[in-house]
């Protein structure tokens, strides 16, 4: 018997961030602080709805804008991470990894609720916070939710959340 999927996805040239991390690696490694031009894309699975979409575009399009707008220009810090410890140092956030450390302006940074900045990461987060926000203006969360997220032009990750 046939079946049919229907999906969409949103990239666009805004859904982008420009950010400073570093990341660890193989327990003793801590790579030096860089930065990158993320780009964001977006897709969705699930039924056709009453309108006949999957998921409207422009609601789409406007959470994912304002999750990358809130890691736009920030210094992204792991706060699960078993290597770096991070702490409060008055106005800043002191990050920690063996012997070295570095003092950030708080107001600057974003405290991730990951293990790693990695771009692996950063889409698990960005696809979590698509699902709250989801929930948050009354809508279906979606069966299916990929996010990509590109870390340089050939190096992308991607996740992919199942509601089942």
């Amino acid at each position: 018997m046939p079946s049919s999927r229907y999906k969409v996805r949103v990239t666009k040239d805004y859904l982008v961030f420009s950010s400073g991390h570093f990341i660890t690696f193989n327990g003793d490694t801590c790579e030096p602080i860089h930065g990158h031009n993320y780009r964001t894309a977006v897709e969705v699975e699930g039924d056709l709805d009453e309108n006949h979409y999957v998921f409207d575009f422009i609601a789409l399009r406007d959470m994912t804008r304002a999750i990358v707008d809130e890691l736009d220009h920030r210094m992204l810090l792991p706060t699960q991470s078993p290597h770096i410890r991070l702490s409060e140092d008055g106005p800043n956030v002191r990050a920690t990894y063996r012997d070295r450390y570095w003092s950030f302006p708080r107001d600057e940074c974003v405290l991730l609720p990951v293990a790693n900045t990695t771009s692996e990461r950063l889409a698990e987060y960005i696809a979590g916070r698509l699902r709250e926000a989801m929930a948050g203006r009354g809508l279906a969360v979606s069966r299916v939710i990929r996010v990509e997220v590109e870390e340089c032009f050939g190096q992308s990750a991607e996740i992919e959340w199942r509601a089942d």
